[in-house]
């Protein structure tokens, strides 16, 4: 049948058996141990067939003493990573991800414990940030405020109406974040 089957397909087909004894130890020695493999956890000796993929699988995924690595790893040059190892890997994330959390939390609250809200009334001194981008020629030593200046208004929503000392009120409302108080 086979014959017929090569003459139809146009197929030379030739029989031979190369003798590589070398070569045919070790493909017994990977038998023996994939038997050993499925023995352990075959129920009866029906199942063997079903239970196959996952032997042949434990096998491959398994370090060999004799090279130190796994034949997975040497066919695709990287380690074979399991379900149950993806899952751990998430719930080791998830799990860090709700540590930086807390601690987070623990940070900002005894951050909020030594923080004292700035409370800007009517007529207070305040030097402003100077929030140009230009570049100066002193660098570093370029001044970070300017001022003082005067409140004249102060809003609940953290915004404050400035003038400078002459009386010349500034066009914009400032935020509370840009000022702070002038000790004089």
């Amino acid at each position: 049948m086979v014959e017929a089957l090569c003459k139809d397909f146009n197929i030379s087909h030739h029989n031979s058996s190369p003798y590589k004894p070398k070569m045919n130890e070790i493909v017994e020695a990977a038998n023996k141990n994939n038997k050993k493999i499925i023995q352990k956890m075959v129920v009866t000796y029906k199942d063997w067939h079903e239970i196959l993929p996952f032997a042949l699988h434990g096998y491959r995924t398994s370090i060999c003493t004799s090279i130190g690595a796994t034949l997975f790893s040497l066919v695709y040059s990287m380690e074979v990573v399991l379900p149950v190892e993806l899952d751990l890997i998430a719930e080791k994330r998830l799990i860090a991800m709700c540590h930086g959390q807390l601690y987070q939390q623990r940070m900002k609250k005894a951050f909020d414990k030594k923080v004292r809200p700035c409370i800007f009334r009517e007529c207070d001194l305040v030097p402003k940030k100077i929030l140009s981008f230009k570049p100066n020629f002193r660098g570093k030593w370029t001044p970070n405020y300017e001022g003082p200046y005067v409140v004249k208004k102060a809003f609940s929503r953290d915004a404050l109406i400035l003038t400078t000392m002459d009386g010349e009120e500034f066009t914009h409302h400032v935020n509370v974040d840009a000022v702070k108080k002038y000790f004089a």
